[in-house]
């Protein structure tokens, strides 16, 4: 008899649908375009120093990374390209080169090449690199500066000729504003009403915030060109989005405050990115459809949570991270049922 075998079986996938890396990262950078034009525009030469330093570090810690470990040095597929331009829409404009560079070292280093590099991270590495720099350096991340577009404020004390003008983000002003109403200063919350930003602004992105978290208008046809492509499932952003403005509607009513409310909430800060960009991320987003949906609107409870009752305004990037560590658990217990297996209760235990 002889001892050749007869069949050979290999690994899956059996089957390949032609998409590699390189190109599911070159398609979502694609879709990354419209945010970086609108950072330039308003945000001028400093968002491209913040751009470029990040997008540099995080390719050549990569590289470096994996010339260490011995591993196949792979920075031509773009996934590190990838991790640095989202850290970069993540950071403040008048973040420095030297705090730039440290960021964008922690979310590839410790985000992503600790845990074995692509496909092994239990966190999003860009955000990763952001919760570091904002538990490190308060100070330098919640420091906000007028878009270029955007016409300042001039007093006795502000140059005209000032290179950037700090300000104050929407949800900043949103929650002093809360605080007055809940004071019943109605004369001093109608008077810093005033310099609230309308939706339009909220909406194309002439707002002070992060690089890539102003314009929803950016965002929006990036995630639509994304869903085309079949890159990301639509369960994530809608039951994201739907969550959180269910919730801030619910309380904005509970406490009479405006109608928009929610909508305020849903165009300001990094709502928009977290959930096209960010929370979508393949390695650390459930792999089930029910288990997607679960993992939305875990997002946006605790987002909700931490903007409405934390003392922190902001709360997209540490909800994103504390249902990354969630994934592994959800994907246990919301697990598909085999192909003609029919329900659970009814497949055979042998």
């Amino acid at each position: 008899m002889s001892s050749k075998p007869t069949l050979i079986v290999s690994s899956s996938p059996y089957l390949h649908c032609g998409l590699t890396i390189s190109t599911a990262m070159r398609d979502v950078i694609i879709a990354l375009i419209p945010t970086l034009l609108a950072a330039l525009y308003f945000f001028g030469l400093p968002a491209l120093t913040v751009i470029t330093t990040c997008v540099v570090t995080a390719v050549a810690t990569e590289a470096l990374c994996q010339k260490v470990m011995n591993r196949p040095i792979t920075i031509t597929d773009g996934s590190a390209v990838l991790t640095g331009l989202l850290l970069a829409f993540c950071l403040p404009p008048s973040l420095s080169i030297g705090l730039s560079a440290f960021g964008s070292f922690c979310a590839v280093f410790i985000g992503k090449q600790v845990f074995g590099g692509l496909g092994s991270n239990i966190f999003n590495p860009a955000h990763v690199g952001r919760a570091i720099l904002l538990a490190s350096f308060p100070l330098q991340m919640t420091t906000w500066t007028t878009p270029s577009t955007a016409k300042a404020l001039t007093t006795s004390a502000t140059p005209a000729a000032a290179d950037a003008v700090t300000t104050a983000t929407p949800l900043a002003v949103l929650r002093n504003l809360e605080v007055l109403w809940g004071e019943g200063n109605s004369a001093a919350a109608a008077k810093l009403a005033t310099g609230f930003p309308d939706i339009s602004h909220l909406f194309l992105g002439n707002v002070s915030g992060s690089l890539g978290e102003t314009s929803v208008l950016a965002i929006l046809l990036g995630g639509i060109y994304l869903l085309y492509k079949g890159h990301i499932d639509w369960r994530i952003p809608v039951f994201y989005l739907a969550t959180l403005t269910l919730i801030t509607g619910i309380y904005g009513w509970f406490r009479d405050y405006p109608t928009l409310f929610p909508i305020y909430h849903l165009l300001s800060g990094g709502v928009m990115i977290g959930a096209f960009f960010m929370a979508t991320d393949w390695v650390t987003s459930p792999i089930t459809r029910n288990g997607r949906i679960v993992f939305a609107i875990g997002l946006g409870v605790l987002t909700a949570l931490i903007r409405l009752r934390g003392g922190y305004v902001e709360g997209v990037c540490y909800s994103i991270l504390i249902m990354n560590m969630i994934t592994p658990l959800i994907d246990r217990y919301l697990v598909n049922i085999p192909f003609g297996g029919g329900a659970r209760n009814e497949q055979s235990s042998i």
